[in-house]
């Protein structure tokens, strides 16, 4: 009796602290490679992603690049799953991603790495302030930054494959336009990565 007791606790303590998190809007990043980024704030992810999937089938780097000078990534959004080889290919990583929300957010090509930042800040621009003034004019680095704890800048503008604190976006449909990974998993990337890194996503 007492267990059943517990167990109906532990139930209505989750749903309660899973329905608050739900209705709260999260932020989705669209920065720049300067440093100086975007912020959107997400509605109800249940509404808008509600799968979480990602395939995991490892790779092999040669169809994808010609060599792994620097290391490389691919991003698959079909399949919302990030590769990693090292140059000497001794290492190869598997990562589940978050991926943009919608097909014309989607960017496909060859890009590179051109900055990493343990830590990063972020700014909305002064289009998206306007248009949304109760968005923050600054986050720094913390539990609300929408960048997690590490970003790797692309060197396409506003893209960027970074971390989140919000961790139901994985597996989904949720960014606006960037790649998201749990944060322990971009803080294991940002360690291996480096500024040249190739990146191909499909």
């Amino acid at each position: 009796m007492t267990q059943d007791k517990f167990s109906g606790l532990s139930r209505r303590g989750f749903l309660a602290a899973g329905a608050a998190a739900i209705s709260a809007p999260a932020f989705a990043q669209d920065g720049g490679v300067t440093g100086a980024g975007t912020i959107e704030f997400e509605g109800d992810l249940s509404a808008t992603a509600r799968h979480n999937i990602s395939s995991f089938r490892a790779l092999e780097w040669q169809p994808y690049f010609s060599n792994l000078r620097n290391g490389a990534i691919l991003v698959d959004v079909q399949s919302r799953a990030l590769h990693y080889w090292n140059e000497d290919q001794t290492i190869y990583k598997l990562f589940p991603t978050s991926v943009p929300l919608t097909e014309d957010m989607t960017r496909r090509g060859r890009t590179s790495v051109v900055q990493k930042v343990e830590g990063p800040s972020w700014r909305p621009t002064p289009a998206m302030k306007k248009r949304n003034p109760a968005w923050p004019d600054f986050v720094g680095p913390g539990p609300d930054n929408p960048l997690g704890t590490h970003a790797l800048y692309l060197s396409w503008t506003y893209y960027r494959i970074h971390g989140t604190h919000d961790t139901r976006k994985i597996g989904r449909r949720s960014s606006n336009g960037c790649i998201g990974l749990y944060n322990e998993h971009i803080a294991e990337l940002f360690g291996m990565a480096k500024v040249g890194t190739q990146v191909l996503l499909i």
